[in-house]
């Protein structure tokens, strides 16, 4: 069935690369490349004690009544839900998770699934596709290229803490909303100045600025908002350089001789679609640019399987680090819906 669904891709891919680029330190969350002796990153064991966060002073933002201290806002097992009104009745794995071991998936990807860039979106994500997702977390076919990141070994340990019924819960939950805008795409020569919080950049408060270069730097529209009430409302910026936007389009819609037009898998608008032979896949449009290089990253090196993935590897067999740039640059400037 594979080998039928292959036929629909151009005959254009001959051989890779010999060697991998390095993972592209911006796209999952460090400033330094990763060197060859890393240390992986691990998950703290169940019923770890951690500092605890202040009780106080009682915080709040624009648009809501409500009002949460620092450690209500970060609670991994209860966090806080500024805007209860703005989404479905979360399911208990979704606001509270399961203690001690699996987080509530609001704490992270907040309870309306817009999520962070050193995270994911997970909003509007095929409830099939969303599950296969968990599962591959759980057998070990879903890694990280850059071993430092804390985020996969943390899923890791979710999907295996997670029963079947949780899971599909959580993939119903949040593929009930629709995937909108999130992201702002600015083309550019300079950033502002970051510094890195938990893999996410946040600007350097009365910071300078500095070159990008060849890289993608996401921030929030608001940090202090972002990173200290958890606002999810607020977006993110995304900081791309000068020409990647109409590179992208290129590779994206034709496939540039190095790839296949992403639209013959993720349908004419770029927002998914169902192929007879593996299911529904995901939609591309308006997602964050470094989560989608980080996957195709992760695809080309062969730290993600699966049946889906079969289709995907061809597709990034050929492609640098800066096409996956570009590709993720003019995706991430398209409109969400």
């Amino acid at each position: 069935m594979l080998r039928k669904a292959a036929c629909l891709l151009p005959l254009l891919f001959v051989l890779a690369a010999d060697a991998a680029e390095p993972p592209p330190a911006w796209a999952y969350g460090f400033k330094a490349t990763m060197p060859p002796n890393a240390t992986p990153a691990v998950v703290a064991a169940p019923g770890t004690v951690t500092p605890p966060l202040p009780d106080f002073p009682l915080l709040g933002l624009p648009g809501t009544d409500l009002k949460f201290t620092p450690a209500q806002i970060r609670d991994n097992f209860r966090p806080a839900d500024w805007f209860p009104q703005d989404h479905p009745t979360m399911p208990d794995i979704v606001a509270k998770g399961k203690a001690p071991v699996v987080w509530a998936c609001a704490r992270c990807h907040y309870p309306n699934g817009k999520g962070r860039p050193e995270n994911a979106g997970i909003s509007g994500l095929p409830v099939d596709y969303f599950i296969a997702q968990m599962k591959a977390f759980r057998s070990g076919e879903r890694k990280s290229a850059d071993v430092r990141k804390p985020n996969t070994p943390m899923m890791i340990s979710y999907a295996a803490g997670m029963t079947d019924e949780e899971i599909r819960a959580a993939a119903e939950y949040y593929g009930s909303m629709p995937w909108t805008q999130w992201i702002r795409v600015v083309e550019t020569d300079r950033v502002p100045q970051t510094t890195l919080s938990a893999g996410m950049f946040l600007q350097v408060p009365g910071g300078a600025d500095e070159p990008l270069g060849n890289r993608i730097i996401e921030v929030p529209e608001d940090a202090d908002a972002v990173e200290v009430q958890r606002d999810p409302r607020i977006g993110f910026i995304a900081y791309v350089p000068f020409g990647s936007v109409k590179r992208g389009e290129v590779l994206v819609t034709t496939g540039g001789g190095k790839t296949a037009a992403c639209s013959t898998c993720h349908g004419p608008d770029l927002r998914g679609m169902t192929l007879p032979e593996v299911g529904a896949l995901p939609g591309l449009a308006g997602r964050s640019p470094s989560y989608l290089v980080r996957q195709l990253y992760d695809i080309q090196v062969g730290q993600r399987h699966g049946k889906r993935l079969e289709l995907m590897k061809p597709v990034v067999a050929n492609l640098s680090t800066d096409d996956m740039l570009a590709i993720a640059a003019y995706l991430a400037s398209l409109p969400a819906r």
